[in-house]
């Protein structure tokens, strides 16, 4: 087997104020225009504080009764896409969620309040928060950019948690 070069890992840069990496700001402009439905439910979570969790959740208490293949059938980012993601490897998370049938779509995303495409506003969506003490966030934060290539890199423990505490993360500040 041949050794596979993983694509190097993204670096953060300002975006409208808050950092990013490129996942996350490469369809910008669909995701600023994606047109939301009254009865969409918009999961809004900071990354790591259970986002996937009440994903499931909220799919079970809606669609689980009526259709409850789809928790074997579908994976979770196609019942409840990621509206900001473009990993490239999947449609974009504004495909996925403009392909839901559902009624209503759940859609999640760690975008800050400022980001949020103004057609959830404008419809008067219902949105679910979720928030996670920021000691918990922080550490479950670093396990997983250790472990995601998608990630920047996290550096040692000390050197994350300062940039945790300075809002310097994907998605920006905690607080």
């Amino acid at each position: 087997m041949e050794n596979m070069e993983l694509p190097p890992r993204p670096k953060l840069f300002d975006f409208h104020g808050v950092s990013m990496t490129h996942y996350f700001t490469d369809n910008w402009e669909n995701i600023q225009n994606f047109q939301a439905r009254p009865d969409d439910i918009l999961i809004v979570t900071y990354p790591k504080a259970g986002t996937t969790w009440v994903s499931y959740i909220l799919d079970l208490l809606y669609f689980g009764q009526s259709a409850p293949e789809r928790q074997t059938s579908l994976p979770i980012y196609e019942r409840v896409p990621f509206l900001e993601s473009d990993f490239h490897i999947l449609p974009p998370g504004t495909e996925l969620a403009d392909k839901l049938s559902t009624s209503p779509r759940l859609i999640k995303t760690h975008l800050p309040v400022q980001l949020v495409p103004k057609s959830f506003w404008e419809q008067n969506c219902r949105v679910v928060y979720v928030a996670r003490n920021a000691k918990d966030n922080a550490v479950s934060y670093f396990h997983f950019d250790r472990m995601n290539q998608a990630q920047p890199e996290p550096g040692d423990w000390n050197n994350f948690l300062q940039r945790f505490m300075d809002g310097k993360m994907v998605f920006g500040p905690w607080y």
